[in-house]
This record gives C-alpha cells, sequence and structure tokens, in this order.
C-alpha cells in the first residue's frame, strides 16, 4: 500500500472509534472474550461464556491455576442504566465452580435474583459496578471474596468460584 493510504485507513479507523464513543457504542471483536489483567493484557486460560443476550450462558471448564484476584470481563456489553455500589439489582446467573468445571447453581430455570448489591459476597459488590443493564458479565472470584474456607452449601471450601452474570434491573 502506498503511505497516504495507510494514512487515510488510520484516520478512519480513528474516525469510526471516537464516533463509537460518542455514541456509546462499543466496538466488539469476533473474537472469545477474555478478562484483562493489571498489566492489561489478556489472562489465557479463563473460561469462556456465551454471548447470546435473553438466553442461559454456557460457560466452558477452565483450565490451569485460577487467578488470585477478582477477575472481570464484559462478554455482552449493556446500554442501560448502570450498576452502583448502592444498587438494588434484578440478575439472572449461572454459577460455576473452578475445580470441577461443574455448574453448581443457576436461576435461569425460574426467577430472575433481587436483591442489594451491599448484600451479597464482596466479589459481586467489587466486580458488579459500572456494568450495564442488558450486559453480560463474567466475574472470577477468588475464595476470600466468595465464601472462604467455610464454603456454603454446595460450594465447597476455598472454591475459586465463576460467576456469569445478566444485569436485567437496577434501581
Amino acid at each position: 500500500m502506498k503511505p497516504r493510504y495507510i494514512v487515510l485507513i488510520t484516520i478512519a479507523s480513528l474516525i469510526a472509534m471516537v464516533g463509537a464513543s460518542i455514541l456509546g457504542v462499543q466496538l466488539m471483536s469476533n473474537s472469545t472474550p477474555t478478562a484483562p489483567s493489571a498489566s492489561g493484557a489478556s489472562t489465557p486460560g479463563l473460561p469462556t461464556v456465551s454471548a447470546v443476550a435473553g438466553e442461559a450462558p454456557t460457560i466452558s471448564a477452565p483450565t490451569g491455576a485460577a487467578p488470585s484476584e477478582l477477575t472481570t470481563a464484559d462478554v455482552i456489553v449493556g446500554t442501560g442504566a448502570e450498576v452502583l455500589p448502592t444498587s438494588t439489582l434484578t440478575v439472572h446467573y449461572t454459577l460455576m465452580a473452578w475445580s470441577t468445571g461443574k455448574i453448581i447453581e443457576s436461576s435461569w430455570g425460574g426467577q430472575p435474583a433481587v436483591f442489594p448489591l451491599a448484600n451479597v459476597v464482596e466479589g459481586w459488590q467489587k466486580g458488579l459496578p459500572g456494568a450495564k443493564v442488558g450486559g453480560r458479565r463474567l466475574l472470577v472470584l477468588p475464595p476470600e471474596m466468595g465464601y472462604g474456607a467455610a464454603g456454603s452449601g454446595p460450594i465447597g471450601p476455598n472454591e475459586t468460584l465463576i460467576f456469569a452474570v445478566d444485569i436485567l434491573g437496577v434501581s
């Protein structure tokens, strides 16, 4: 390519990104979503989550060692009201145990869950603010941000938890 065409393509790409930003649209690639690490690079080995809005998500079993910090990734970027730390949420969620790759629990077979964000585990309190209604967020919670050494019901002690959370409403 001639240099002036490269400059025109670069300018067109920048205009598209700026225009999308002004309109509140996120440009998405067809790649599998992965969560950013602290350095901003993709973290390999995280489970993938299906991105079909309105349908129960499928979650692939994780590979490798579980992350030691809270990890989040927007699988579907919502366009509605934003989750705040003080919000009451209406969500559907699916929960998988990292150690087994098995689904432990899901609200998709019944009514959505409704609760104040301040009343749930720390990983949700820190991982959901900023998500928007209509979105699906992957959360990977280290044990200390979930149920810790005690576990809870079907959640074993010191279990890393994988959630796919669909934000249906915020108040």
